[in-house]
Formats: C-alpha cells, sequence, structure tokens
C-alpha cells in the first residue's frame, strides 16, 4: 500500500500566496475528489507536487511513502510513483506517442520494455479506451481534439502504473460517451497499489469515477471533508452553502 501525505503545505507564485496550509492523506485504493471554485487554488496543488518550478514550496511536506517529494526532480517524482494527468495536456511534434510512452515507461521503470510486451499492453489500453488505430503513429498530442488529449492522458496512466496519480480536470473536453470510457477505465485501476486525487468542479465524472473522500477547497484550504452527500450538496446549491456552513466569505479568480 503506498501512502501520500501532505502536511500544512504552503505555496506561493510570484511573492503571492496560493496555498495557505493544505493537509491531505491519500493512500493507494482511495479515491480523493477534491472540488471548489475557479481560483481556490485545487491546480496549484497539482503542480506543486509534480514540482512546477514556478510554484514556491514556502512551508509543510509532502511525502510519498518514504520519498520526500519536495527534495526530488519531477522526472525523481514520476519515478517514486507520482503522475500528473495535465488540465491542458501539452503537443510535442516529432516524437510519436508510442515513442514517447515506451520512453517514459523505460524511465520510470529503469528497465528496457521487450518491444512486443508494450506493443501488446498498448494496443489493449488503446483499444480499452475506444482510441483511434491511427494513435501510436501520430505526434504527442498533434492535432488530437481536446477528448483525444484527455484519453491520451489515461492511456498513459494506465502504461505508466503509478501508485498516486493526480487528475486534473480530466473530464473538461469530454463528451458523455467519452467521460464514461474515460471514467470506467480510471476506476477500474483502483486497487492496493493504485489510488488517485481527483480534481474537478462538476459531478458528472463523480458518476464513473467513485469517490471515497471528497474534499471542499477554499481560498487555498481544505475546509470540509465528507462523503458523497457534499457532492450532492454541491450539486443542488453551488458553493454559496459553504459561505453559510462555515460562515465564511470567499472571493474566486484564475489559478
Amino acid at each position: 500500500m503506498a501512502t501520500l501525505n501532505i502536511k500544512d503545505l504552503h505555496v506561493s507564485i510570484d511573492d503571492k500566496e496560493i496555498l495557505k496550509g493544505v493537509n491531505l492523506t491519500v493512500n493507494s485504493g482511495e479515491v480523493h475528489a477534491i472540488m471548489g471554485p475557479n481560483g481556490t487554488g485545487k491546480s496549484t496543488l497539482a503542480s506543486a507536487l509534480m514540482g512546477h518550478p514556478k510554484y514556491e514550496v514556502t512551508k509543510g511536506s509532502a511525502m510519498l511513502d518514504d520519498d520526500n517529494l519536495l527534495e526530488l526532480e519531477v522526472d525523481e517524482r514520476a519515478r517514486a510513483g507520482l503522475f500528473l494527468a495535465m488540465q491542458y495536456p501539452q503537443e510535442v511534434s516529432g516524437v510519436t506517442n508510442s515513442d514517447f510512452m515506451r520512453s517514459a515507461l523505460k524511465a520510470v521503470s529503469g528497465k528496457d520494455v521487450p518491444l512486443i510486451k508494450f506493443i501488446m499492453d498498448y494496443e489493449q489500453n488503446a483499444n480499452e479506451l475506444k482510441m483511434r488505430e491511427d494513435l501510436p503513429h501520430r505526434y504527442l498530442n498533434e492535432g488530437f481534439s481536446g477528448g483525444e488529449r484527455k484519453r491520451n492522458e489515461i492511456l498513459q496512466l494506465k502504461t505508466l502504473k503509478p501508485k498516486i496519480a493526480i487528475l486534473d480536470e480530466i473530464d473538461s473536453g469530454l463528451d458523455i460517451d467519452a467521460l464514461r470510457i474515460v471514467g470506467e477505465n480510471v476506476n477500474q485501476m483502483i486497487s492496493p497499489d493504485f489510488g488517485c486525487i481527483l480534481i474537478t468542479h462538476y459531478q458528472r465524472i463523480l458518476d464513473y469515477i467513485k469517490p471515497t473522500h471528497v474534499h471542499i477547497m477554499i481560498d487555498g484550504k481544505i475546509v470540509l471533508t465528507g462523503g458523497s452527500d457534499l457532492i450532492e450538496k454541491i450539486d443542488q446549491s453551488g458553493y454559496e452553502w459553504v459561505k453559510e456552513e462555515l460562515g465564511i466569505d470567499f472571493e474566486v479568480g484564475k489559478e
């Protein structure tokens, strides 16, 4: 079993504090949904944990089992078992999707991957995501629709098999059929060897990826934690009820 343990995490960008003391423990076998208005720090949390250089951690800790993530480079965090499915996947010209996947798998595992086994696993994973047959020969995300890019992120997830994944708004840009396919594929991965943080604005993805924990983030902190009842309240009343429930006020903006 793997454990991601975040304690009192403070993160700034351009001297402006975005995260103001995040505490969160995620075990493999669990799905932690983080919800909240725009500008409250959800994507900042994802980027900071993965090591984006523009985010400065000013206080706190983030441990993945015995590895201090904050002391590791981005590639070392990936090898430790952390994965980020990005909100806006980038395209890379001149590198085919299959070459990228095989190189990433070798880098993370530290082992050469037999070509035949890689091809068989890759094609099976792509078929389960109902992706186009020309996918292996296309350049990474080049010319992909928004939905194809999100499926490709999940293809990487299924290929690399990390301990803990951070899924940053993987539901954006997906039509209802793609949403179901992506959600079911992620849900099938949840096991004693794999857990995830799911960052989302909407309930719809949670119809397919069933959270074990639901957290509400406001103004750089997790202010409420519960179960599916929180999802229902947000779906019915938005985040206005949080102000009334906790007696707090907040402004939203761009992260």
